[in-house]
């Protein structure tokens, strides 16, 4: 028997926003169908970062899709087209979600667009004032919403098998010149924004974190959150990347910047009859317990924010089918949301690297989600004691929500404890999820 120990009474720190995700909502449209808007609101989730929304509308987003002539004048209110964004950035905030907007280009697998080096490096980052304004300031007959989150561009580091990169057509010197530009500009611009990125693949080159880094410390300019990638086959293994991210930044004295994993999945290997495999996993139950573990480890960790790809009907979508209805991997976040809104975080313990958790407090009731993660589809199931402290001697109400291949969060039992130290019995088949309520009375 595997044994996992609560204290609610020794607190850790605030619950993080580990449940943001990538884009969403969508649906409806013309035909007037399902959409994916009610079912994120009731999640809970904090944000949506807005990469990759062009694949769902060409004219979404993307800096050259707003801007679509790049010698029109920057200060002209009819050189920009908003209106598909407009919406899009409306149904994003009519979700319950605040919009982290990343500002570049998406991805580009062929026809390459918006992924070279601008022109004129000072000209585009005052475009993407112009974009700021039209959001935050009203500009251009625009909006006052308050987005809070700005990144300067996607994955500069990526490169596929043949070495061509697909976001980034000029060299490392180059974008770390037209990051450093802009993030000056825009932060001296908008001094109470958080602005950052890059979006790098991982946080592990380190040739290109310092050269990066080095540069915005020379130029003397606030990096309000660096930004990086992880696609792994065990939760765990984003533990490292947490801790070399931070170690990185506290190396050149970024000491108070955020570190935010704002792309994940689960990536068995990106190729052939593995990648095949990954999408299908990323669908399924496996994939839900994948989410939950990621929750779990990374809210351990030191990262500040952690964001889902993707909440859009794609590939590598594991939250909803084509018809927006939920997939396994949509109940994660609304799990771990009860545990946000709890607000404090509380020690725990695992005598296994299997058996993921993460608990809560709001001061008075408490709660856990816990999931059994193993990459070995034939690991057999597990009896789990957890051991409950912290509470105090009084009535509690002890109540145990199931995900697993029959069950979607459902409440399978309830009981009641009034000692202040009791204890939970388990069988967990693998990837199965447990979200805990304990409510007293």
């Amino acid at each position: 028997m595997n044994n996992i120990t609560v204290n609610f009474a020794k607190t850790l720190g605030p619950v993080k926003p580990m449940h943001s995700v990538n884009n969403g909502p969508a649906g409806g449209g013309v035909r007037g169908g399902n959409t994916s808007r009610d079912l994120l609101r009731a999640a809970g989730i904090p944000f949506s970062r807005n990469h990759d929304a062009s694949f769902s509308n060409e004219h979404l987003v993307d800096v050259h899709r707003i801007f679509k002539n790049f010698d029109a004048d920057e200060n002209d209110p009819n050189s920009y087209r908003f209106e598909s964004t407009d919406a899009y950035v409306k149904a994003t905030i009519d979700a319950g979600m605040q919009v982290f907007y990343r500002l570049g280009a998406s991805i580009e697998h062929g026809q390459k667009y918006g992924t070279f080096p601008p022109k004129d490096n000072a000209k585009w980052a005052r475009i993407c004032e112009h974009i700021i304004m039209h959001y935050n300031e009203g500009w251009a007959d625009g909006f006052e919403y308050g987005i809070k989150y700005w990144e300067i561009w996607n994955e500069p580091d990526c490169r596929n098998r043949d070495g061509s990169n697909p976001c980034w057509q000029g060299t490392d010197e180059q974008f770390v010149e037209l990051f450093v530009t802009a993030l000056g500009y825009l932060k001296k611009r908008f001094p109470d924004l958080k602005i950052g990125g890059p979006a790098f693949c991982g946080p592990w080159d380190d040739r290109y974190n310092n050269l990066l880094l080095g540069a915005v410390k020379e130029a003397g300019i606030p990096l309000d959150f660096f930004s990086y990638h992880g696609y792994r086959k065990d939760p765990n293994n984003f533990g490292e990347d947490i801790v070399h991210a931070r170690e990185l930044l506290d190396k050149w004295g970024f000491t108070e910047t955020e570190t935010i994993l704002n792309e994940w999945n689960y990536i068995r290997g990106w190729f052939a009859d593995e990648w095949t495999y990954s999408l299908k996993m990323e669908k399924s139950l496996k994939g839900s317990s994948f989410i939950a573990g990621t929750m779990c480890v990374c809210q351990a960790g030191p990262l500040d924010h952690l964001m889902y790809y993707d909440a859009r009907v794609c590939g590598m979508n594991g939250m909803f089918t084509a018809a927006f209805e939920p997939l396994k991997g949509y109940y994660p976040f609304p799990m771990f949301n009860e545990l946000y809104k709890m607000g404090t975080s509380v020690e725990h313990t695992s005598d296994s690297d299997n058996l993921l958790a993460v608990a809560a407090t709001d001061g008075k009731n408490g709660g856990m989600m816990l999931t059994y993660f193993d990459d070995n589809d034939d690991a057999p199931a597990r009896e789990v004691k957890v051991d409950f402290t912290g509470f105090g001697a009084g009535k509690k109400r002890v109540q145990y929500y199931l995900l697993d291949e029959t069950h979607d969060a459902t409440l399978m039992r309830e009981e009641i404890f009034t000692a202040d130290e009791f204890s939970a019995y388990l069988t967990m088949p693998l990837f199965t999820t447990y979200g805990i309520k304990v409510t007293v009375e």
